[in-house]
């Protein structure tokens, strides 16, 4: 979804000041979220940080201690399930086993005013959308994984709810097929253009199929953005440790011009660090990929000769283990990862007990602030 229909008036979801507790554990502390009609989202957070909570609350499945759910300008919160516009897809399928993929699709197009032939229509028409227009007559287990969960997927879109959810709907699968029904439950997304919710743990699923990410720790929300702007510019060490491979580097402000190092290495950054005092101590982060190996200038700035402690074939990548050493006055030794193209690594012949250039491009290092 563009950032050009996120409108107030396109607003479909509303969360408002949502609180859950469970005796003395607090699983969701006042959380507050709009998602937009159309929209993919990823609850996405380890476990026990309120994702599921959040997505039952949602559903009606269980109830909030405070606050408001709205769907479609209507207060939903105290609604039962079965007056809410969803449909629900879980981890675990939850098919029929004595009903065939067909009869499980029917199931609750079954207790509607169509008829016996509008509703074998419309079972056919989802066989068709979740590609098993031949598998109507399937028992669940004569279907693989991946097919039942299509078979999922089709009997919740049935009664064309207004709002998808989805409860870790890829997680009992195996990673290829998981990887291939990504792709379709993306595509099929976009077609429908329905409201989606998909709670995950998987970062890779929520980075390539959420219009928006919702990154939960502890019961709270701690940052909502485009798969671009959870993976760059993380609001926190939390966000940039939990999604993707991040270096930290325990750095401190040396004078009051706001030098900066990291060990022995002095540090240019794009970044205002004059505002803390010198002995400031700051967590910075890079990504892995956006370390220069071998091919950092001489007398640039954030250079170091670095030492290959070990290399890791990643397929199309090297993960190189790497240490800076000390120069001494004080310094301790250094480590850090870089990926590099594995074309590059064969090319420049690096290898474990090496020595190489290595640069820290100003552009690439974030920059948290000390806690208070």
């Amino acid at each position: 979804m563009s950032a050009s229909q996120q409108t107030p008036d396109n607003v479909y979801l509303q969360v408002r000041n949502v609180t859950k507790t469970f005796g003395h554990f607090v699983a969701l502390a006042d959380i507050s979220l709009d998602m937009y009609r159309g929209e993919f989202i990823c609850f996405l957070g380890p476990s026990g940080c309120g994702k599921t909570t959040l997505l039952r609350i949602i559903a009606g499945l269980e109830e909030q201690n405070t606050g408001q759910i709205i769907q479609n300008g209507v207060d939903i919160s105290r609604f039962p399930p079965a007056r809410r516009d969803f449909g629900i897809v879980f981890q675990s399928y939850a098919l029929f086993p004595n009903l065939t993929a067909a009869k499980n699709i029917a199931y609750g197009l079954e207790q509607s005013k169509l008829s016996r032939q509008d509703i074998q229509e419309r079972v056919q028409q989802l066989l068709n959308l979740v590609g098993l227009p031949d598998s109507g007559h399937k028992y669940p287990a004569q279907l693989s994984g991946g097919q039942q969960q299509r078979i999922a997927l089709a009997r919740a879109l049935a009664l064309s709810p207004g709002l998808l959810l989805l409860d870790e709907p890829l997680s009992a699968l195996d990673a290829k097929v998981r990887a291939s029904l990504r792709t379709e439950m993306t595509s099929l997304h976009q077609r429908l253009g329905i409201t989606s919710i998909m709670v995950t743990h998987d970062q890779a699923e929520a980075l390539t199929m959420a219009d928006r990410v919702v990154v939960m720790d502890h019961g709270r929300i701690v940052q909502v953005g485009t798969s671009q702007e959870i993976y760059h510019h993380p609001a926190t060490p939390f966000v940039a440790n939990f999604v993707g491979v991040m270096n930290f580097m325990q750095a401190t402000v040396t004078d009051q011009a706001g030098t900066v190092y990291w060990g022995s290495l002095p540090l240019a950054l794009n970044h205002h660090v004059a505002q803390w005092p010198a002995g400031s101590s700051l967590t910075l982060a890079i990504r892995p990929e956006d370390v220069r190996v071998a091919d950092a200038a001489a007398g640039a700035p954030s250079v170091a000769l670095a030492h290959i402690e070990q290399t890791e074939f990643l397929g199309p990548t090297y993960r190189l283990h790497l240490r800076i050493p000390a120069n001494g006055n004080g310094h301790h030794d250094v480590s850090l990862l870089a990926d590099i193209p594995a074309q590059q690594a064969h090319h420049a012949a690096l290898q474990a007990a090496r020595m190489v250039p290595i640069q820290l491009p100003s552009e690439a290092i974030r920059v948290f602030a000390p806690e208070a």
